[in-house]
């Protein structure tokens, strides 16, 4: 018996790194999860592992920045499984430089993979959980529903070189406050997770200095010089960069009946670092 035994999850960029981890957790304890991702190998990849386990799963692939992606979320999920329990915002990637060398495209491409797209998700599963709540008031229970929003320490404290990450980041923090006041009264804890340094595909040591991810056709640069990371972790007192399976235990902790009391909140998870 799994502690999220027949809840139905919903985790955006959950075909690689940290939400690949989030999607596994949560499948090891029960969960029923529809995986994203904007490529099919990797969610395909992430589904296979999840079958193999035991564990119950389906595929929703396509960019979360698409207008139409919201709406095909949130149906595959109750099109397979009858409803949504669970919504976790991971998606994303980082596209950095200084303010006066950003474009406007920059700006906006981390606005809607990090802000707008989670909006356009949240907005779209608003009815079902809507609907779901009044059924169960109803028949007089109350189910915890629990939506937990990605965010960064780069949107609270800022990052240099990453104003639009920064910016999108922040503007979760805001999202997730408003949305725990306004859907508290469908029993629905919405809460945030604030990421420190997270080792994945974006975050470790580059071995080339022209290393890039292709995003939609556009190459974006990643991985973190070697002296820079090895200075970054001497500033978390736990003195190392966390691993995607910390990363989603701190999403777990947020989606356990535990928390059904803990809403609007937003828990760093870094090691010590703030």
């Amino acid at each position: 018996m799994g502690t999220l035994d027949g809840k139905i999850a919903m985790v955006s960029g959950s075909g690689r790194g940290i939400g690949r981890a989030i999607a596994l957790k949560l499948a090891e304890q029960g969960a029923r999860l529809v995986i994203n991702d904007l490529d099919p190998e990797p969610a395909e990849e992430t589904l296979t592992t999840i079958k193999a386990m035991g564990g119950e799963a389906v595929t929703c692939i396509g960019s979360v920045t698409d207008t139409d992606f919201a709406d095909r979320f949130v149906a595959t999920a109750v099109d397979n499984y009858g409803g949504v329990d669970i919504v976790i915002n991971n998606a994303g990637y980082t596209w950095d430089t200084v303010i006066q060398k950003m474009t406007d495209e920059q700006w906006d491409a981390i606005l809607d993979v990090h802000l707008k797209a989670p909006f356009r998700i949240l907005r779209a599963v608003q009815p079902v959980i809507s609907a779901s709540a009044k059924a169960e008031r109803a028949e007089g229970r109350t189910v915890h529903r629990k939506i937990v929003n990605i965010s960064s320490i780069a949107g609270l404290g800022g990052n240099a070189g990453q104003a639009n990450y920064s910016a999108a980041k922040a503007g979760i923090v805001g999202l997730t406050k408003t949305l725990a006041k306004e859907w508290g009264r469908y029993g629905v804890n919405v809460n945030a997770i604030a990421y420190g340094l997270i080792r994945t595909r974006l975050t470790e040591a580059a071995a080339r200095a022209d290393a890039t991810i292709d995003v939609q056709g556009r190459e974006i640069k990643v991985g973190v010089n070697p002296d820079l990371l090895t200075a970054m972790e001497r500033m978390i007192p736990l003195g190392r960069a966390g691993t995607p399976e910390e990363a989603a235990g701190a999403v777990y902790l947020l989606c356990l009946p535990e928390s059904d009391y803990i809403s609007g909140q937003v828990v760093v998870c870094g090691g010590g670092y703030s």
